[in-house]
């Protein structure tokens, strides 16, 4: 279980207060609440982060460091963070397999222990890391995160020493790390994909139990083939559909700073398409936190073909926040034409909402 070790506090550029709760675990959890976050943006330049102090979780102190106007040259359009052990590691000798997940704390989705288990990890002795392009500043500044220019964000950590053996008393679950070594090693498998000449093996009974569609195809009416058939699927991306199985084995899931939003738009139908509902709603939560000019388009017909409300209002905000100045770009952009053609009353509501904008800020002008 993770248990809560203190609360730091940002209140200035420069000012962080920590309060540190003793705690004698290997999972645990900090929150970093950050006041002032417009002041913070202005006063720290590109490079330079404002640091945490210390926390125990592992029997090892840690600090959280947090970009503003990120880390380096290639993450400046971001908020980035880092999470990094004390110097009492550099002499240890034993080794150490550390993982760790950065979220706002209201992103509950993020925060169980599987998916905790199955994001970033590192051995110590050895260089740390965390969270360049956590989330792009314009979009950030949009969500429902930031609220009343603060926002929290909650650091899980798991220290697991000996990391090559089991753990006795099973209080840490291995089991997505098992079916990851399945599936890495192709043990016992039973059926095969082809995916833009790429050549997948998997296990039937897996995807079966993870996918209602999977279920259909392999076992029930839909049943395709034999375990020595290749499955052919089309119209799907080979680098999808191998994080589709990834996400299917270890619940685990390549945010976007490891690829580019339209990558994220095939997972997203890839998702949906074999009713993998956890995965669809991560993909979600991504494109609404990177939803630019030349996306919005393309991301707003996906929001309608596939049903989901909530994408589609963080399109429409979107375009309202950016307007008019983002419409004249938004209508040269190649997705513009597609919207507007295949979804046409997505277009109406849209100009019901700008109109509807419109007239609020003429009345607000008024009162003042």
């Amino acid at each position: 279980m993770s248990l809560f070790t203190g609360v730091s506090v940002i209140t200035d550029a420069w000012d962080c207060t920590t309060s540190a709760v003793d705690t004698n675990t290997e999972s645990g959890y900090h929150l970093l609440v950050v006041k002032n976050y417009s002041r913070t943006v202005q006063a720290m330049p590109m490079g330079e982060e404002i640091s945490t102090g210390s926390f125990m979780v592992g029997g090892l102190n840690w600090r959280i460091f947090y970009y503003p106007n990120g880390a380096n040259l290639s993450c400046a359009d971001f908020i980035s963070f880092y999470i990094c052990p004390g110097g009492e590691f550099d002499e240890m000798e034993e080794t150490m397999e550390v993982k760790f997940q950065l979220s706002f704390v209201d992103q509950v989705e993020h925060q169980k222990p599987m998916h905790i288990r199955a994001t970033k990890t590192y051995k110590l002795p050895g260089p740390f890391g965390g969270c360049n392009q956590f989330m792009k500043r314009d979009a950030f500044e949009r969500s429902p995160h930031l609220k009343g220019d603060c926002f929290t964000i909650r650091c899980d950590i798991t220290v697991c020493k000996d990391f090559n053996t089991h753990n006795a008393d099973g209080t840490q679950s291995e089991i997505h790390e098992h079916f990851d070594y399945l599936f890495q090693n192709k043990v016992g498998t039973d059926v095969s994909f082809e995916v833009s000449g790429e050549t997948f093996a998997a296990h039937r009974c897996v995807l079966a139990a993870r996918s209602k569609v999977f279920m259909a195809q392999l076992f029930g009416p839909m049943k395709e083939g034999t375990t020595s058939n290749v499955i052919q699927i089309k119209d799907m991306d080979a680098k999808v559909f191998a994080a589709l199985l990834r996400f299917i084995y270890t619940d685990s899931f390549l945010e976007i700073q490891e690829h580019d939003v339209m990558w994220l738009q095939d997972l997203f139908v890839a998702a949906d398409r074999y009713n993998v509902q956890r995965l669809k709603f991560l993909c979600e939560n991504e494109l609404s936190e990177h939803i630019g000019v030349s996306s919005v388009s393309s991301t707003l017909a996906l929001a309608e073909q596939h049903h989901c409300h909530r994408l589609k209002e963080a399109c429409f905000k979107f375009i309202q926040v950016q307007s008019p100045k983002c419409l004249d770009k938004l209508m040269v952009t190649d997705g513009w034409e597609h919207m507007t053609r295949t979804y046409p009353s997505v277009l109406k509501e849209l100009l019901s909402k700008l109109a509807s904008n419109k007239k609020n800020k003429k009345r607000k002008h008024y009162k003042m």
